[in-house]
């Protein structure tokens, strides 16, 4: 099993005629994701060279293809607009890619969701996945599989080929040890079931909790790797869910433990503002919660595989 996508999971491309959406939709579409098309307006009724359709609307998309997920590469000034596009037109995962979108345009995008989620009870919310991360992904091979965004697919091991039989879900505010992570659990036989990168802005769709949640409640994910940042409460916030609900192990490691007060590292949210967000307390919180934390980056396999009992 897995969360989000899989295999059967249809999905456009907003901006998919731009050169990063082109180039990604291509590795989407050879990895076996099941892209059925893209939006770019005013180049409605041309194909890409994957020979995908294109429309101009992505309630055009939607009543065309059945499409359910939409990745962005729409430039920042209208990605804003082009996430709101796609909860309007039904889609009911929203994958954004893009960066440097600006904290007021995401302040409204969540607030429009929230009132499109209150009035659309029906099927399911409509979830957002970032923006400024590298998405989601489901190995798998084709037809089974789904990657959406710009994760290297091959690093990934499906949960069925794991030489330990066990799988992990793998939750990130950091796109590069999102990779690493991964990696490190491929090389000792552990599978993933489903990588998600929550990207790193202060003001984002899913969180660690809203990832937790689904992670604990799948019964093919063994455990679950956290990987977060300084900067914000958002770690303290899952290490509570994790110590309330969590019957699997929780690796997780906290990046920027050596960044100062004010000196922003990397993303825009990690940031230790007014004695808050700082590593200690997180590594603190999530220590206390249960959690296997590990003191650098390159021991996050082998803290996942102690946590394992591997």
């Amino acid at each position: 099993m897995s969360i989000l996508v899989d295999g059967n999971t249809k999905v456009i491309c907003q901006g998919i005629t731009g050169s990063a959406g082109a180039f990604h939709t291509k590795g989407c579409f050879d990895y076996g994701t099941g892209m059925v098309g893209g939006v770019t307006p005013g180049k409605g009724g041309t194909k890409d060279p994957n020979g995908l359709p294109i429309f101009n609307t992505c309630a055009q998309a939607v009543d065309a293809t059945g499409a359910s997920v939409t990745m962005i590469f729409v430039p920042p000034p209208f990605a804003a607009d082009a996430i709101l596009e796609a909860a309007d037109a039904g889609i009911k995962l929203i994958v954004a890619i893009t960066e440097g979108i600006q904290v007021v345009d995401m302040m409204r995008v969540k607030q429009q969701l929230m009132l499109h989620n209150a009035r659309n009870t029906d099927g399911g919310p409509t979830r957002l996945i970032g923006p400024n991360c590298p998405g989601i992904i489901t190995p798998g091979p084709k037809g089974k599989g789904c990657k959406i965004g710009i994760m290297p697919g091959y690093i990934h091991t499906p949960a069925d080929e794991a030489k330990s039989n066990k799988a992990v879900g793998i939750i990130s505010r950091s796109g590069t040890l999102t990779y690493e992570a991964v990696w490190q659990c491929s090389e000792r036989g552990i599978g993933q079931s489903t990588c998600i990168g929550i990207g790193g802005d202060p003001v984002r769709g899913m969180d660690f909790v809203d990832c937790l949640e689904l992670f604990l409640d799948d019964s093919a994910t063994d455990g679950v790797v956290l990987i977060g940042e300084i900067g914000g409460s958002d770690e303290e916030t899952a290490a509570r869910y994790i110590k309330a609900h969590a019957k699997k192990p929780v690796a997780a490691f906290i990046a920027g433990r050596t960044a100062p007060p004010g000196r922003r590292m990397g993303h825009a949210g990690a940031i230790i503002s007014g004695g808050e967000g700082t590593a200690e307390a997180k590594i603190e919180a999530l220590r206390n919660a249960g959690c296997h934390v590990a003191d650098s980056p390159a021991n996050l396999g082998s803290t996942m595989a102690k946590a394992l009992g591997l």
